[in-house]
């Protein structure tokens, strides 16, 4: 199973991804570390990217994923449109599990400028918002939380969805 923590730029998808991986030994990926130089140089430049930049990104998540031979791994990854989410459900050969990291406007932006040398700018923050499609089918998770608070809520959720998993669904 693939666990996506997802959200936009700013909402605590690394922070939390390890985390998790530290109190779960799930091993943690960062999305941004498979973001192609093209996208990283436009995202620096201050320039949205599509959902047609990010084909290529999710593609060699993908096939990183699907070669690696974790029965879990946890994936910190924006995927802010359906159309993106459809696309890493399409691609990767395993369930995913999609957690959305909600956060305000302001609080995002807030630790985005206090955050150090990232590619990502809180300029670009609005873009993101503007190009994010709420997931209908994810454990929403509200950011004003501490990351333990926060990995306990996951923690209990990926435990009953295990075991939903594993009664058949009842």
């Amino acid at each position: 199973m693939l666990i996506i923590l997802m959200g936009v730029s700013g909402s605590g998808k690394t922070t939390i991804g390890n985390l998790l991986s530290e109190q779960t030994n799930i091993p943690f990926f960062d999305g941004d570390d498979f973001h192609p130089e093209i996208n990283i140089r436009k995202m620096s430049e201050g320039t949205p990217l599509t959902d047609q930049d990010r084909v290529a990104w999710i593609e060699k998540i993908a096939e990183f994923m699907n070669n690696s031979d974790a029965k879990y791994k946890i994936l910190a990854c924006s995927a802010l449109s359906s159309f993106i989410r459809e696309l890493i459900v399409n691609k990767i050969n395993e369930s995913c599990y999609f957690i959305f990291l909600k956060g305000d406007f302001g609080l995002i932006k807030k630790r985005m400028d206090k955050r150090g040398k990232h590619y990502m700018k809180s300029g670009m923050l609005a873009s993101q918002f503007k190009t994010l499609e709420e997931p209908e089918n994810a454990l929403i998770i509200n950011i004003e939380d501490s990351p333990n608070q926060i990995c306990d809520v996951i923690n209990n959720a990926l435990r009953e969805h295990e075991r939903d998993s594993t009664n058949g669904g009842k």
